[in-house]
């Protein structure tokens, strides 16, 4: 899925994506070279589907790329993000978590499994509930930048949230106007 067209909720979303969407297409073509295939043959498609039958092998962001490239059976959209109840793509999604998630240097364990999910909730939101989009989607840029939030502080962004009208989750920018979105309400 091409995350340059989509209009993000914010600049700092937008930025994020388009960097996690270099990484990843920069881990494929390595993978790539490595395997001495070359883009757009039967041999890329055939590398895309072992690294997807395999994804245990290899790094989240490969793994990825490797469903972006190829197009379910049943939906035609890339494998994994097509609609809930797509059997390929649901089975597909679950697989991806199966793939390996070495922390980047310099940030809190876990933080990568949370760039992970936010990425691709970010990525297919019509998989997923408004609220966990809205919520994923916001702290992305902050998790993507090395931090992560305490359980009290994740607890504290989910309960705003909760709060907001499906339009109000639609159109909030950032954690600081979600905060002050939610406390109008009290």
């Amino acid at each position: 899925m091409d995350t340059h067209e989509r209009r993000w909720r914010s600049p700092e979303l937008a930025r994020t994506m388009a960097s996690i969407t270099g990484e990843v297409e920069a881990e494929w073509s390595g993978l790539c070279q490595e395997w001495e295939v070359l883009p757009g043959t039967p041999e890329e498609r055939d590398l895309a589907r072992m690294v997807a039958e395999e994804p245990h092998r290899f790094p989240w962001r490969v793994v990825d790329a490797a469903l972006d490239r190829q197009p379910c059976p049943e939906c035609a959209h890339p494998l994994g993000s097509g609609g809930r109840g797509c059997g390929p793509c649901d089975l597909a999604d679950g697989h991806r978590y199966a793939a390996q998630e070495p922390d980047r240097p310099g940030v809190p364990p876990g933080n990568e499994h949370a760039v992970r999910v936010a990425w691709s909730v970010s990525r297919a939101p019509h998989r997923h509930t408004f609220r966990a989009v809205c919520g994923y989607q916001l702290c992305l840029p902050h998790l993507y930048a090395g931090e992560l939030p305490s359980t009290p502080q994740a607890q504290r962004t989910r309960h705003l949230i909760n709060r907001l009208t499906e339009a109000e989750c639609a159109g909030v920018g950032s954690l600081a106007e979600l905060a002050a979105l939610a406390e109008r309400r009290s």
